[in-house]
């Protein structure tokens, strides 16, 4: 071998001794590779002898232990071969290598090499130090030249007799006045270590060795590198000794020789050990755990996962190692430590730590002996271990270490050595059967635990040197420095015959000598307590507590005994504690009790509940089956039945084949082995009884005995046993377990195949048999694999499954398993091919009989399943689809299922989903029984669904795999459901299909806003005769008509033209709408006002001045529609009727606020340069500053270039284009110059006194911009907007910016535009107006984020951990982001609003982003828009009037449904809830009225928000509806109709802390860290679904009463709200609405017309506000909140809804409430404090204390009116109605406002009959009252029961 230069050679055998192999034992192939593992080299000096001990393993797993003593001798160029081998008692071979041919190319003259000779002895026994003394016995006499021939050595060493195991020992001589001793371990069993152990640890370290050893246990591939090959064999020697009882199986080689790397690179496991020369071949290995035991490291690579050792044990062994090891660190931090610690000698320590490992084992394996089943006795014993049993019951099934350990080849090994139960016993044995319980209550004593450590130590010491006194050996050593000599002569050549004669006359002396046998001690092992589990914990939640098996037996005999109203109370509570393991045995062991000869016959319903409770005990049954509970449920399916029809009778087995169990080979196997066992132990405990019955009491002794300890004594008995005998219970046993095969095919077909034999798609999806066909389970232990794998069937799973061959899959998972079962178990072979027949006889049979069972159980009728809850539906909504039975499933909220919210996992729940006109609702009750009799509701308006998609998922309840929906809305809800089974596929398709219909109507007409209350309203003509489109095509047939009905006039010119229609419109794709105006395909000729449409102007106009635009342009003084020229000029602004035909712009309302310069002919012309003709109108205009506010469409691109282009260069021949943007430039002016002037540059732009150069104006557009970029502004403002030479500091927090940034020289009109428009466009620096281009969201942008947001809120998934967290997805939906882009720009343009410039909104078409930003700019500046009426006024105006395209954005029709659902108004509400947050004392309305309206802008309830536009709303006939139309009940049409009436009752949307400043502009913060989530998306109240239908919030559905606790107790009025499931805001009202509901709940017992809640607020304030008049110093009381400072209102007070509120409204009731102390405002106080609690006190008997008719003068100029009175001491009030029987109080006097009652005159319009003394004044202290009584009798009574009741105040 080797290159010539390398001095590399091969090794040779010189001499072997004997020549010839012992007969049974032959000689070792390859030993001269081992001899020099890193391969045979000359070296130029002399070594020191070196001596290592290399193991061979053979062919048989024999090992040999080879001992190399190597030494140097002088290389001779041609050196003849010699060598000496030699073997002992046909015990020991042994050999001498010589170092043999060297390879010719040496280098260096001779004398300088030398070449290595060895002295191998090769033995099969292990006595290290023998071979080190013998070989160096003979390496001395060769060195010192003694005078002993080498040959008679040799021979003495070939014949020496070794004593045998046991503990014996020997004292041998091998002829050279020497003398040793051999001393053989007392058993042989336990691994012999010496030091190697302690060597280990000192080398690696305790975590590095642990690693070590769960390595080696769990079958990795260990290498050790070391530079000394003795270091390297004691390593290997050590982890082996730590594995005892497991018996290494691998490859396992200490020292592995140069040659033989390759070997590292073998697929299986292994322990090898390498000279560290080598390391940098291992380098590659990826899959190699390397120990280098001189570095101390141990190398894991990144794919290889050692499974830790079980918690407690891993961190209780690693504790006790470092005691073991390091006693001292127990002492490192006394004070006093104790002066020497005696620390065990090495050898002594080694024990210590085996000892540690031992017990660890005894811990792990503690009771292996109960899972062990005895297969078969005689000849042999065949032994199975039930790995699931014991994983199961030592709480471990999911441990990865146990689990692998189990399953690998060492422990099949330690099953069928150590299973046996007749055998000797060693250590092991003893520590597991007795001393557990010793162990365990040692845990927490650390010294305890050292004490029996240290106890096993002693015995494994003993056990290693039995007999330590003995003088020991005498053997002859070389002297020092020996090899250094020049040695007398080369190694001699030894005479063969010589040593071959020693050896003969050797065997010649031992023929006669009889053999050494050592009688082995067999015993029967013992078994050792029960096992239990590694750690006691209580299984999960469910501490079986006997409470709950209670429960569990009552209820199984509940159904025996056929009391099933009982079970049927009892069942949730049986399914809920069967998730325990204790339960389920319960449940098995009672229901064995009713099973009689293997049969009990229940009826359907006994039968149905049997069949639940097995089908719960099983789903959560892994396929391991570790608790037995299928086992022990697998007798009871095949006995509990029930009679379908004579002759046909369903087991249980049919109804529960649903569980992965039985699918599971192992499942099978454990359970076969099992009963064979149990039959087998019968087989020999029978004639026991039979041969002596009159001994009864033995009987139970003779019971009790196990079947390993029947076992035991069979073996024990078996060799006295003559030989028929023993073949007859051979045979008995063998035809046991072919009889159980039998029945085990049976029982498998039972499971395996389904009652309908035709659905084969149940058995696919049960794990087992569809991975069957590739060969078993992953968890089948190698031999089993074999097997498995030998009889594997080549087709795959998948070709069966289309041939639905379910028979066919079953007939080989049986035979499969009976091959397997019965070679393990020694069927013989006849019997096997028996079964093999049998087999599809017995599946064909069964399905036979399956068949008539199937047909029969279709004929049951259906189980009564929960009846169906009704849902409350809203008057004229009616049921589309009836109720289909689902499931509705958790959605990822974490309210519905019980997460933080707190409170029940109310979902899944189990009811039915309904489809209406209007809804889609879900009414059902939780599944969990523990929740109780809730009912949980979940619905949203058709129209808000924006996504639909099939599912597949399982039914909480059976698990079953079922179809579902998965519908979301823009209204925050989400229907997850699964159809239950009764419901077909086919009515699952239809309610997909109705409820498409439903939600994308074909004409906005057939939605519930129009069909509900009535079939045909006046409004519009029948449907039947209206052609279907509802788009402007039909303008020129039914302007006619429609005209007539708006205005009543029958003349109409009609004006054939086709405007484009929306649908083209909703079809473009959006992002070209910027380029491509539609408008622009009008033939701008045709479009002149007057040829549109002329009805009589006075009709239309006064139509028109009825729409809420008008009334608000009025209050805002924008002008009036009179056209006389005198008053006109002095109005900057005028009405225009020019687009009262919406002939100019089809999407603006019919009159326009317009420069009173403009004239309307010149508009027409103005609208070509905006998109879809949206030219520039006034929509607001400051009370203060007289800036205004305007709005239009975006410019197109040639009408900007013309703009800027016409006014420097007027070219002669102008084209249309420029004429217009002329007409366009004269407008902007006249926009201009009907702005006052304002040369004053005071006001409120310096009223902070920082100059501008403060002030933090960086960035002001800076942020919505995109770039700095600051192309086309003119003049300074917009340029210092746009952020460009501001070098102050940026803001701070995104406060709202000090209006001092604009100084005077800013301009007159601002134009805010999108980015694109203003490209390359320079305006003359003189113009008065400035472009701020700025950078906005598309339509398309809000699609895409809300889609984002609905996912963040409502997942509709539930893996928590996959999914991002809320927080996380909310940012990523950008949603918060736009919200704050829209107020940003809104605060801007309030603030150059207030500085008193003019600004246009020119964005995109105009309606989406423009309307937002207008309406928002307009809610921040003028208060009017911030109280319900305003609010709504602003709505109709900007969002109705101005074409926001409802309709489209909506996606309300199927038209629109390509382009999805984009919630702008949506988004608009979001942020002006955010402005509520900040200013909650701003606003008149509450927040539920945003919600409300965010819901039913999408829910098609009202018709408020449904088209595009005026236009198409008159063309429906929607606008203007007839007068007379009124009559009847009417249903609120209009959404601001059912608020009006709402509020009427309820203060639901009213902000009782509304108390606002007259000048307030409202400045919000907009950075996104101060948004807030609107709650609207995230809260959910499934007690009554969405409480924005208000009728149906009060009434919720009544869960089916079954009984009612016994009246005796009084009901508690206590009840709990879950968070999840009740309205808070509901269940606990703020004390405002407490003390309103209590005044009318009084009031109602009183029996009195309550009053509204409205005038007792007012009046509540009004009183308030009276408290602190008296004094001067008493605070204006409509500032609720006085003390709150002016500045931190402005910047936003957080007041939240909650608590706040409540605080608030006591501090009304409480007598030192205004800040006053004088003793009338005192008594002011006390009085209106006593007007309110007066209102509490109990009632009179009559509480009407006096009534009668008296007249009463109306206020200032109204006439006199007969009122019904009445006068109330209780309340303390004067109140009157109309008449005696009405019950609406029309109004009332506070008696403790009045002042003086005194006999008044009467005035004019009194009634002219009655006597002057009949009248009487009342003065209060805001206005007198005149009345006036019939007669002056009455008067005198009425003034005296006045004056009683003010005297008793």
């Amino acid at each position: 071998m080797g290159g010539a230069g390398s001095g590399e050679g091969q090794g040779q055998i010189l001499q072997r001794f004997p020549e010839k192999d012992w007969e049974d034992n032959p000689f070792p192939q390859g030993i001269e590779l081992f001899c020099q593992p890193s391969g045979w080299q000359l070296c130029p000096e002399r070594n020191p002898p070196t001596f290592f001990v290399a193991v061979l393993t053979d062919i048989n797993s024999e090992r040999h232990y080879c001992a190399c003593l190597t030494f140097w001798e002088p290389a001779e160029p041609t050196q003849e071969a010699v060598c000496s081998e030699d073997a002992a008692g046909r015990e020991e071979e042994a050999a001498e290598g010589g170092s043999g041919r060297l390879s010719p190319g040496t280098s260096g003259p001779p004398g300088q090499l030398f070449a290595p000779k060895t002295l191998v002895l090769v033995s099969r026994l292990d006595h290290v130090e023998v071979f080190r003394n013998s070989l160096g016995l003979i390496y001395t006499i060769h060195v010192e030249g003694l005078s002993v021939g080498l040959e008679t050595v040799v021979g003495n060493l070939l014949t020496c007799t070794i004593p045998l195991a046991g503990g014996s020992q020997r004292t041998i001589s091998l002829g050279a006045g020497d003398r040793q001793v051999i001393q053989t371990p007392l058993t042989d069993s336990l691994p012999i270590s010496r030091c190697s152990v302690a060597l280990l640890f000192r080398q690696l370290g305790i975590t590095n060795v642990l690693s070590l050893f769960c390595a080696a246990l769990t079958e990795h591939k260990v290498l050790f590198l070391s530079r000394s090959y003795q270091r390297l064999s004691d390593a290997c020697r050590g982890l082996l000794a730590l594995l005892f009882p497991l018996r290494y199986s691998f490859t396992y080689v200490p020292i592995l020789p140069a040659q033989l790397l390759e070997v590292l690179s073998t697929p299986t496991p292994f322990i090898i050990g390498v000279n560290a020369a080598f390391q940098a071949e291992t380098q590659e290995l990826l899959d190699v755990i390397v120990a280098d035991l001189d570095g101390g490291t141990v190398t894991v690579p990144e794919c290889v996962h050692i499974p830790p050792l079980p918690e407690p044990l891993q961190s209780q062994t690693h504790s006790v190692l470092s005691m073991v090891l390091d006693p001292e660190l127990e002492l490192a931090d006394l004070a006093f430590p104790p002066p020497t610690i005696s620390s065990s000698s090495l050898k002594m320590q080694d024990k210590e730590l085996r000892a540690v490992f031992l017990r660890l084992f005894a811990q792990l394996l503690q009771g292996y002996r109960w899972c062990l089943h005895m297969v078969r006795i005689h000849p042999e014993p065949v032994i199975r271990f039930h790995k699931a049993a014991f994983l199961g019951q030592r709480g471990l099934v999911e441990d990865d270490f146990l689990m692998k350990v189990l399953e690998g080849m060492a422990f099949a090994g330690f099953v069928s050595e150590r299973g046996v139960p007749y055998r000797p016993t060693d250590l092991f044995d003893e520590l597991v059967a007795h001393e557990v319980a010793r162990m365990r209550a040692d845990e927490s004593h650390p010294q305890r635990v050292l004490r029996h450590v240290k106890e096993l130590a002693e015995q494994l010491y003993k056990n290693e040197n039995p007999y330590p006194a003995v003088a020991m050996h005498k053997v002859q050593r070389p002297g020092e420095a020996s090899h250094l000599r020049r040695a007398p002569r080369p190694f001699p050549r030894l005479d063969e015959g010589m040593v071959q004669w020693i050896v003969d006359q050797a065997t010649a002396k031992m023929q006669g000598a009889p053999p050494a046998v050592k009688a082995e001690r067999r015993t029967t092992v013992p078994s050792g307590p029960p096992m239990t589990a590694i750690l006691e914990r209580s299984s999960g939640l469910h501490g079986n507590s006997a409470r709950r098996l209670e429960v569990v037996r009552n209820c199984i005999s509940y159904v025996f005994e056929g009391k099933m109203l009982e079970a049927k109370k009892l069942l949730p509570a049986v399914l809920r504690a069967l998730k325990g393991r204790a339960a389920r045995r319960c449940l098995a062991q009672e229901l064995h009790l009713h099973v009689q000869q293997n049969r009990a016959v229940l009826d359907h319903q006994q039968f149905d509940f049997v069949v639940r409770m097995m089908n719960c005990c099983l789903q959560d049954c892994t396929s391991l089956d570790e608790h037995g509970i299928a086992a022990a449920l697998l007798p009871l399916v095949t006995a509990f039945c029930r009679k379908l029809s004579p002759g046909v009778t369903q087991f249980a087995y049919s109804c529960v084949q649903e569980h992965v169990v039985w699918s599971t080979p192992q499942f099978w196997e454990a359970m076969f082995y099992g009963d064979v066992q149990t039959h087998i132990r019968a087989l020999y405990l029978e004639p026991a009884e039979d041969r002596d019955p009159s001994q009864g009491w033995e009987e139970p002794a003779e019971e009790e005995r196990s079947a390993l300890d029947v076992a035991s004594e069979q073996r024990r008995l078996w060799p006295m046993l003559s030989r028929e005998k023993q073949q007859e219970l051979v045979q008995k046993e063998e035809s046991t377990v072919f009889s159980q095969a039998i029945h085990y095919a049976n029982r498998m077909s039972y499971l395996l195949l389904p009652l309908d034999s035709s659905k084969s798609r149940l058995l696919r999806e049960r794990a087992g048999l569809g991975d069957l066909e590739s060969a078993s389970n992953s968890l089948v232990t190698s031999s089993m694999a074999g097997s498995v794998a030998e009889s594997y069937d080549t087709e795959s799973g998948f070709e069966d499954a289309e041939t639905c061959d379910v028979a066919g899959a079953v007939v080989r998972f049986i035979n499969r398993f009976v091959d397997k079962v019965c070679t393990e178990s020694g069927v013989t072979s006849d019997h096997l091919k028996g079964l093999h027949v049998m087999v599809p006889d017995i599946v064909q049979m069964h399905i036979e009989t399956l068949e008539a069972v199937h047909r029969e159980s279709k004929r049951l009728p259906p189980i009564q399943k929960p009846k169906l809850l009704r849902p409350h539906l809203l008057p004229g909504e009616e049921c589309v689809l009836d109720g289909l039975r689902v499931y509705l499933l958790p959605d990822g909220r974490e309210e519905g299922s019980g997460g933080s919210g707190g409170g029940p996992a109310v979902l899944p729940a189990e009811g039915a989903v309904f489809l209406t006109t209007y809804r889609v609702i879900f009414t059902g009750m939780p599944t969990d029984p523990l929740v109780g009799e809730q009912v949980v509701v979940r619905s949203f308006p058709v129209a808000a669904l924006t996504k639909e998609k099939r599912i597949t998922v399982s039914t909480p309840v059976e698990q079953i795999p079922q179809d579902g929906l998965h519908l979301r809305s823009c209204t925050f809800q989400l229907l997850k459901m699964a159809f239950d089974e009764e419901v077909g596929s086919e009515n699952a398709e239809l309610f997909r299909k109705q409820l498409h219909k439903l939600r994308y109507p074909l004409d906005i007409r057939t939605t519930f806003a129009f069909t509900q209350g009535s079939a045909h309203t006046p409004g519009r003509p029948p449907r039947t005769t209206k052609d279907k489109g509802p788009s402007l095509r039909t303008l020129s047939r039914n302007l006619v008509k429609n005209a007539k009905k708006t205005m009543g006039r029958p003349h109409v010119t009609r004006k054939k033209y086709n405007p484009p229609s929306y649908e083209h419109r909703g079809q473009a794709p959006e992002d070209q709408e910027d380029e491509i105006s539609v408008s622009e395909e009008l033939e701008p000729g045709t479009l002149t006002p007057t040829s549109a449409l002329k009805p009589s102007d006075r009709m239309t106009m006064s139509s028109l001045v009825e729409r809420a635009c008008c009334r608000d342009y009025q209050r805002l003084g924008l002008g009036t529609l009179s056209s006389s020229l005198s008053r006109a000029k002095s109005e900057p602004f005028r009405i225009s009727p020019v687009n009262r035909m919406y002939a100019i712009c089809r999407s603006y309302p019919g009159l326009l606020i317009v420069p009173q310069s403009v004239q309307d002919n010149a508009l027409q012309r103005v609208s070509r340069c905006y998109r879809q003709n949206r030219f520039p109108v006034v929509c607001w205009r400051s009370g203060r500053s007289k800036a205004v506010l305007l709005r239009s469409g975006g410019l197109h691109g040639k009408g900007v270039v013309g703009l800027f282009k016409a006014q420097n260069t007027p070219s002669p021949g102008q084209s249309q284009a420029d004429s217009s943007s002329l007409e366009q430039e004269k407008y902007l002016q006249a926009v201009v110059s009907s702005m006052p002037r304002y040369a004053d540059t005071s006001g409120r732009n310096t009223l902070s006194g920082f100059s501008s150069a403060h002030m933090g104006g960086h960035g002001k557009w800076g942020s919505v911009r995109a770039s700095g970029r600051s192309g086309g502004l003119g003049g300074d403002v917009g340029s210092r907007l746009a952020g460009r030479d501001m070098r102050g500091p940026p803001q701070a927090n995104g406060a709202p910016p000090d209006s001092g940034f604009l100084r005077p020289q800013r301009a007159a009109l601002y134009i805010i535009g999108d980015k694109a428009q203003f490209k390359g466009v320079r305006p003359d620096p003189l113009q008065q107006w400035a472009l701020v281009p700025i950078e906005m969201f598309e339509a398309r942008q809000v699609k895409t984020s809300f889609k984002k947001l609905l996912k963040a809120c409502v997942p509709g998934c539930q893996d928590f951990e996959s999914s991002p967290t809320f927080l996380r997805s909310l940012e990523d939906s950008e949603w918060l982001t736009q919200i704050h882009k829209l107020l940003h720009v809104s605060v801007m343009v309030v603030e150059l609003l207030d500085a008193g410039s003019s600004v246009l909104v020119s964005l995109e078409d105009g309606w989406d982003v423009t309307t937002q930003v207008v309406s928002l700019v307009q809610l921040l500046s003028d208060p009017f828009y911030r109280t319900l009426e305003g609010f709504r006024l602003l709505v109709e105006k900007e969002w109705l009037s101005f074409g926001h395209r409802f309709s489209h954005r909506g996606a309300h029709t199927l038209a629109g449904q390509s382009s999805g659902f984009t919630p702008v108004f949506l988004q608009f509400l979001d942020c002006v809830h955010q402005v509520h947050l900040q200013f909650p004392m701003e606003f008149e309305f509450s927040p539920f009225y945003l919600k409300f309206l965010g819901y039913h802008h999408v829910s098609r309830r009202f018709r408020t928000f449904l088209l595009d536009s005026d236009y198409e709303r008159i063309e429906l006939g929607l606008l203007y509806e007839e007068k007379g139309e009124r009559k009847g009940p009417q249903t609120c049409r209009s959404v601001w109709e059912y608020v009006d009436r709402l509020s009427k009752r309820t203060p639901v949307f009213y902000n009782y802390m509304y108390a606002p400043e007259d000048t307030e502009v409202l400045r919000p913060y907009s950075n996104v860290s101060n948004l807030k989530v609107w709650d609207f998306y995230t809260e959910e109240t499934l007690a009554q679904g969405p409480p924005y239908d208000w009728e149906l919030a009060q009434v919720s559905p009544e869960p089916p009463e079954e009984e009612r606790p016994d009246g005796g107790a009084p009901q508690s009025r206590r009840r709990v709200v879950w968070p999840c499931y009740d309205s808070r805001p509901r269940a606990q009202p703020d004390a405002i609405s407490r003390l309103l509901e209590e005044l009318q709940r009084l009031e109602t017992e009183l029996g009195r017309p309550p009053e509204r809640w409205k005038d007792n607020w007012d009046r509540v304030k009004a009183a308030q506000r009276l408290e602190g008049q008296p004094d001067g110093r008493g605070t204006p009381s409509s500032l609720l909140v006085s003390s709150v400072p002016h500045h931190r209102r402005s910047l936003g007070v957080y007041l939240q809804e909650g608590p706040v509120g409540s605080t608030l409204s006591l501090s009304l009731d409480s007598d030192q409430s205004s800040g006053s102390t004088t003793s009338g405002s005192r008594q002011a106080a006390r009085r209106s404090t006593s007007t309110l609690y007066s209102q509490f006190q109990t009632a009179e008997s009559e509480n009407r204390s006096y009534e009668g008719t008296l007249y009463k003068k109306g206020a200032f100029m109204k006439p006199w009116k007969a009122r019904w009175f009445v006068l109330d001491k209780t309340k303390h009030q004067l109140r009157y109605y109309d008449h005696r029987v009405d019950t609406e109080c029309k109004g009332v006097i506070d008696l403790a406002e009045v002042e003086a009652v005194v006999s008044g005159t009467p005035t004019m319009g009194a009634p002219k009959t009655v006597d002057e003394k009949a009248f009487f004044d009342v003065k209060t202290t805001r206005r007198v009252y005149n009345f006036c009584a019939q007669d002056v009798p009455s008067a005198q009574q009425w003034v005296d029961q006045i004056q009683s009741c003010l005297s008793d105040a």
